[in-house]
């Protein structure tokens, strides 16, 4: 069997020594509770690692990621996840952040049948059908593919919104803030694409009234 995998290994040891020398308490410090300001709800593959594209340090982010990065409601995961942030650690941002070039997406437009994934993509399908008339607009593909990942980060934040344990944080305590970021994999850079404040509740009948 292929033994490739000791690398990661020897790579942890390399950086541990690293950090060590920066700074003597750089692992002890993190010991105590984690206080992170945010959540960041990101795609799982593997080119869109969260700390290193936002230049944070360990305890400065809670990470979730899924394929394509989506806010299902019925998936206890994420809303374990999105619970013990807002509840416990008091998060002040959530971020959802698609990508470009996602597999996730690309997927979903394929029409392939990938059995029992089709159900997690038909939740990027839904974002496309809500707006077939301008994305096919779009006469290139790439660009097409560009500006659905966009609409899916979008949507994801309109889906927190409908969140009574979001709505109840804002009336409380005014926070979260919501963010649809895009993350370019050709150049690394970030974009925000829209921000929800808790004044920006959704249509009336995804309101909850405490």
């Amino acid at each position: 069997m292929d033994e490739g995998y000791r690398r990661l290994l020897a790579n942890n040891e390399a950086w541990v020594q690293e950090r060590l020398r920066e700074r003597p308490d750089y692992f002890s410090r993190h010991t105590e509770a984690q206080r992170p300001e945010y959540l960041w709800i990101g795609c799982s593959d593997s080119r869109v690692p969260a700390e290193t594209v936002t230049g944070c340090q360990p305890g400065e982010l809670f990470v979730h990621r899924n394929v394509a990065n989506l806010v299902v409601q019925t998936d206890v995961n994420l809303l374990t996840v999105l619970h013990y942030a807002i509840e416990v650690l008091k998060v002040k941002h959530v971020v959802v952040c698609g990508h470009h070039g996602c597999g996730g997406v690309e997927a979903a437009l394929s029409r392939r049948d990938f059995g029992l994934p089709n159900r997690w993509l038909s939740h990027v399908k839904d974002v496309y059908q809500r707006h077939a008339p301008s994305l096919e607009a779009i006469a290139d593909p790439k660009l097409r593919m560009r500006r659905l990942v966009e609409l899916v980060a979008v949507q994801q934040i309109r889906g927190l919104a409908r969140v009574a344990l979001v709505q109840n944080a804002w009336r409380a305590e005014g926070r979260p803030w919501l963010h649809a970021w895009s993350y370019d994999i050709e150049t690394g850079r970030l974009a925000e694409l829209e921000v929800l404040k808790p004044a920006d509740l959704p249509d009336d009948i995804y309101r909850f009234v405490g």
